[in-house]
């Protein structure tokens, strides 16, 4: 089943690299037009979506800044509103419960959890009043069903998003807009890669049914269902890809 999202507007938050990076060329291969959020704008993204013959407009957005989203959304209506949101920026410091402090957890309660609160308020209010429908995809984490020491910001983050993703599709779905979830697993990126030896990474590929570990690529089809057409009676889910190694 070939995805089709021409026409569409995507909005693709954390898109510099890895998940987000992929997930905003994959929507832009299908057809959609890709705005590529991040702190600093991610230029080389839609910079590579432009050369590919797609699509695509680079944008600096905080997303734990109201304000800042609140222009991401006028930014959005003048390309003619969103018809899909995927909230895949995140942070993902490590720290022992005891010794983490409150203005960190503070910190990735923003960036993950608001952050995605903010920009999923934003989009389906405008959803709403378009009155087209839409999907909003919400990129969690394994770590949210099978937490590791270490993670207790991240992972406590995470498992609120799909909460939230589970209220806003109860809330969304008389609108036809869809609210779901993607949970990675690891997934080879710069993210585990600040943590993480070569040997300890393919030490964890090795207990992976799939026999090796996710890259950013294995996660775009997943997304690219989620915001199809074909896809308009799943709602509040969450997909795991994770090769197989937790089935929650």
């Amino acid at each position: 089943m070939a995805i089709e999202l021409g026409h569409k507007v995507a909005l693709v938050t954390g898109a510099t690299q890895g998940i987000g990076r992929a997930l905003a060329l994959g929507l832009a291969a299908a057809g959609a037009t890709v705005v590529c959020s991040d702190v600093e704008a991610a230029d080389a993204t839609a910079e590579a979506i432009r050369d590919a013959g797609g699509d695509g407009h680079a944008l600096a957005l905080d997303i734990s800044a109201e304000e800042q989203v609140t222009a991401a959304m006028a930014f959005l209506d003048g390309l003619g509103g969103v018809d899909l949101l995927v909230n895949n920026a995140g942070i993902f410091p490590r720290s022992p419960v005891l010794d983490l402090d409150a203005a960190e957890w503070d910190r990735v309660m923003a960036v993950n959890l608001r952050g995605t609160f903010l920009c999923s308020r934003g989009a389906a209010g405008r959803m709403r009043a378009q009155g087209r429908g839409g999907r909003i995809v919400n990129v969690t984490s394994g770590a949210a069903f099978v937490p590791t020491p270490q993670s207790a910001a991240y992972a406590a983050s995470k498992a609120g998003i799909v909460a939230l993703t589970r209220v806003l599709a109860l809330e969304l779905a008389a609108d036809r807009v869809t609210v779901n979830a993607v949970a990675p697993g690891l997934t080879d990126t710069a993210q585990p890669r600040a943590f993480y030896s070569e040997d300890d990474l393919q030490a964890f590929a090795g207990r992976i049914p799939a026999g090796r570990l996710g890259m950013p690529e294995d996660i775009v089809p997943a997304v690219l269902l989620l915001c199809s057409d074909e896809a308009a009676y799943i709602t509040g889910q969450t997909l795991h890809v994770n090769g197989g190694l937790y089935m929650p």
